[in-house]
């Protein structure tokens, strides 16, 4: 007779209490590492719990590397996300189904994907930022929840498990993140780093949540009575596992120093919920237990919660829907042809004088120049896989032009230049870019970052910041670069590859045009030349605010929200959240909003979108609120919709966009969120309301007051 484990009619939970009740305490404890070891006896297979899926199946092999998560932030497109986490989540049972079959159980070879990050992008000088889906809770919510729904699929068993991280309050400095304790108000708290958690929580029944490494206001997130008991388990009902981030837990005595030792973080981790360790602090669990600091039933618990997730992927089922997904559709060329699409939808326009698009048969020599023309490093990301083809913006502008056209190619300058003095190499490209450039009826710039200079501690080269950015400039070798090429009054387009927003306010004011590329993925030098050259409209919009300066911004490590982000700012931005230009044309009308509505109700809008320009056209179409009388509104406005919406030349929709009734509420200071106001404005348009926003656009978004009864 099957062991009830076995049983495939019997719900999860009661096969994996079934399973667990079967171990010893040693056997149980062993299974509270990522790295678990087989139980042979009882037919349990080793299983790691490290993977990543960020913008593609990551660090396993050849597969579909996709735009880095805030490139996909930037097609303001939840279906789009959705797509690309199916797409990411095939992949990744194709992976799984070869590697386990050959008895490859190794590290990223599982099917617990610790993504996608929904962490604010507060501080452009945080350097994982370009991990985020942006500074906006709801833009991040809405992404996030589609992002989980596509990796977790709606079959019979989990297609592959998401994870919500890093919960919570976590945004840098990296330099600090073992030992820093990020300090919120309750209102800040609730109205701004806790919303895109709770809607994959409650909405999209995320299967993980991965605690930060910092403390939040005096308790470690790994460790914390606040976050992990009170507010996921108790309050949100969360239904899965919690992962510490990798070592967290060893920093509550080596950094933190809330607890002594290592059993001692162990049992605090255990106490309020952390039920499986990346790291080695749990190799202590039996002494914490020895010691009287946790019981058998807080690991039976865990260990429950733990073969709760690998039952609900079929683990433990005789086959499953997703078997048969073979090897083959990895990287396959539809999976390509998509990973394209993704890259051209993210692309954001911040400059046109008429330049662009460029016409092929007009254009006899074409110079790219610039450390990120021929670079495959940017077109990676950071939690990348590893690609079958690469191509980089320099060869998609060779692929693109026409066969008698000359692409002279210049690398101008190095990235960072305490980086060549390390090789001994000296900073000599520049006149080699300017005879190119003279040569040419136009320049193709390819400066900015990549994610070897900004990332996570530890893996980007810039250990002086440790991965962190201390200016929003370019580096002083790029920015003599650009002065001297746009000096020379060449035509001249400016690529920008970074993760993050820049002060890039020489070039706004000299470069003809300026296109924000983010890291592209594999394709992105195909998406690049297929804008540059008018073959589809640039249509991506800003999921952050670009500042003219770091002096404007508040110290790195306050966490108020106070003068950050585009709905507490008091400046003016140099490029606006939401922002972003087209090769078309759209103009709104008839914008309908109900009179009134009650308190606890949800609306709708409904607007006409028309492209009137000459050009096919994607036009993201986004509402604002702003909230005309509570005391507790946020200081200007806040997207509370949006969608993308394709248009022909000449072509008009009319699209209706649902508001949920979140959107009318605010937090006070306590943290409580409610209704507290009768009187609203809506703006609906392809841009914020803001000043510096019209004056970029050329058009202000339609208006509509909403009384609240």
């Amino acid at each position: 007779m099957k062991p009830k484990y076995l049983d495939e009619s019997l719900p999860v939970k009661e096969r994996a209490k079934d399973l667990v009740a079967q171990m010893t305490l040693e056997e149980k404890v062993s299974q509270l590492r990522y790295d678990a070891p087989a139980i042979d006896r009882l037919g349990v297979p080793a299983y790691n719990w490290w993977n990543e899926a960020l913008h593609g199946v990551a660090r396993a092999g050849t597969a579909t590397v996709f735009p880095q998560a805030i490139g996909m932030a930037a097609m303001f497109d939840d279906e789009g996300l959705k797509e690309v986490a199916e797409i990411i989540s095939t992949e990744g049972r194709a992976k799984y189904n070869m590697q386990s079959k050959k008895g490859d159980r190794d590290i990223y070879k599982g099917l617990t994907f610790w993504s996608p990050n929904v962490n604010i992008f507060r501080d452009p000088r945080w350097g994982r930022g370009h991990e985020t889906y942006g500074e906006d809770p709801y833009l991040t919510s809405r992404l996030g929840v589609k992002f989980v729904e596509g990796l977790q699929g709606d079959g019979k068993v989990m297609k592959s498990a998401a994870c919500a991280k890093h919960y919570a309050v976590h945004s840098g400095p990296e330099g600090l993140r073992h030992e820093f304790d990020a300090v919120s108000s309750d209102k800040d708290l609730w109205e701004t780093y806790l919303p895109a958690f709770e809607a994959l929580v409650k909405e999209a029944k995320v299967e993980s949540v991965m605690g930060a490494y910092n403390r939040t206001n005096g308790e470690p997130c790994c460790g914390s009575k606040l976050l992990l008991h009170d507010i996921l388990r108790e309050k949100w009902g969360f239904d899965g596992h919690v992962v510490s981030d990798c070592w967290a837990i060893r920093d509550f005595h080596t950094n933190h120093k809330v607890t002594a030792t290592a059993p001692e973080s162990a049992a605090l981790a255990m106490k309020w919920g952390c039920d499986v360790n990346c790291g080695n602090t749990y190799l202590h669990m039996l002494q914490a237990y020895e010691e009287g600091l946790v019981t058998e039933e807080q690991i039976t618990t865990a260990c429950e919660r733990l073969f709760t997730t690998r039952m609900r992927l079929g683990m433990f089922d005789e086959s499953t829907e997703f078997d048969s997904i073979p090897y083959e559709v990895n990287d396959c060329k539809e999976h390509a042809a998509a990973n394209l699409k993704v890259a051209e939808k993210s692309m954001v326009l911040l400059k046109n004088n008429g330049v662009l698009p460029l016409d092929k048969d007009k254009i006899k020599n074409i110079a790219v120049i610039g450390p990120n023309a021929d670079s495959q490093v940017i077109l990676k990301g950071n939690y990348a896989g590893t690609a079958s083809r690469y191509v980089t913006l320099l060869e998609g502008i060779q692929a693109a032009v026409n066969e008698d056209t000359r692409v002279y190619y210049s690398e101008g300058c190095h990235l960072f230049q305490n980086r060549v003095e390390d090789l001994g190499q000296p900073n000599d490209r520049i006149a080699e870019a300017v005879a190119v450039a003279e040569r040419s009826d136009v320049v193709i710039l390819c400066l900015g970052l990549d994610a070897t200079i900004e990332g996570e501690q530890g893996d980007a080269g810039n250990a002086y910041a440790a991965g962190d950015k201390v200016t929003l400039d370019l580096s002083k070798e790029q920015e003599g670069l650009l002065e001297t090429i746009t000096a020379l009054g060449k035509p001249t387009v400016l690529l920008l590859s970074t993760g993050s927003a820049m002060s890039i306010n020489y070039a706004d004011e000299h470069c003809d045009a300026i296109i924000q590329t983010w890291y592209p993925g594999a394709l992105g030098g195909v998406a690049a030349a297929n804008i540059l050259f008018g073959e589809v409209s640039p249509s991506g919009k800003l999921p952050v605010t670009f500042y003219r300066s770091v002096e404007e911004l508040p110290e790195f490590t306050d966490y108020s929200m106070k003068n950050r982000t585009y709905r507490y700012m008091e400046n003016e931005a140099l490029y606006p959240f939401g922002y972003g230009l087209s090769y078309g044309k759209a103009v709104y009308s008839d914008l309908k909003v109900p009179a009134s509505v009650g308190k606890n109700d949800d609306f709708t809008v409904t607007v006409t979108v028309s492209n009137t320009g000459k050009y096919d056209i994607d036009e993201v179409v986004e509402v604002y609120i702003k909230d005309n009388e509570s005391k507790f509104a946020v200081r200007n406005h806040s997207l509370c919709a949006f969608k993308r919406v394709s248009l022909k030349a000449g072509e008009s929709k009319t699209v209706e966009l649902p508001v949920k009734n979140m959107a009318l509420t605010v937090v006070d200071d306590h943290g409580e969120r409610y209704v507290d106001s009768s009187k609203f404005t809506l703006y609906v348009g392809g841009s914020q309301p803001d000043a510096r926003s019209v004056a970029l656009t050329g058009a202000a978004p339609l208006k509509a007051e909403l009384a609240v009864k």
